[in-house]
């Protein structure tokens, strides 16, 4: 559960490494983000030669939370960390960096970031 004010980290090589939510999308009563949502984010830390840079704001997708998420099958999946991937826009769903670090949950697949999913190491 992903909410204003969570600190997350990039799992991709976009240039920034730590990313705090502004705003889950999805209407203006939404309080928590999951798995394959996009959020609104500034980044808080960057490597200086990276596309993002100190306080830019970005739009991501959250691919890996540490609350349990519950699938259609009954079963549960969490992750060690909170990580979102940073987008360009949310039409186009193209991702920044060119490299994705880490395992992904099948959810972000099936929400359309096939990209995403198949940059990925492994998808769970």
């Amino acid at each position: 559960m992903i909410q204003q004010r969570s600190i997350l980290n990039a799992a991709d090589n976009s240039g920034a490494k730590k990313l705090v939510v502004i705003q889950v999308y999805g209407g203006s009563k939404r309080k928590f983000g999951r798995i394959g949502d996009v959020i609104h984010c500034v980044a808080k830390e960057a490597v200086p030669n990276g596309q993002v840079k100190d306080s830019e704001m970005v739009k991501a997708v959250i691919v890996r939370t540490k609350k349990e998420f519950r699938r259609k099958d009954g079963s549960y999946i969490r992750f060690s960390d909170n990580a979102a991937v940073v987008i360009d826009n949310q039409k186009d769903k193209n991702v920044r960096g060119t490299r994705i670090f880490g395992p992904i949950a099948r959810e972000v697949r099936d929400r359309g970031y096939l990209k995403i999913a198949s940059m990925a190491v492994e998808v769970l």
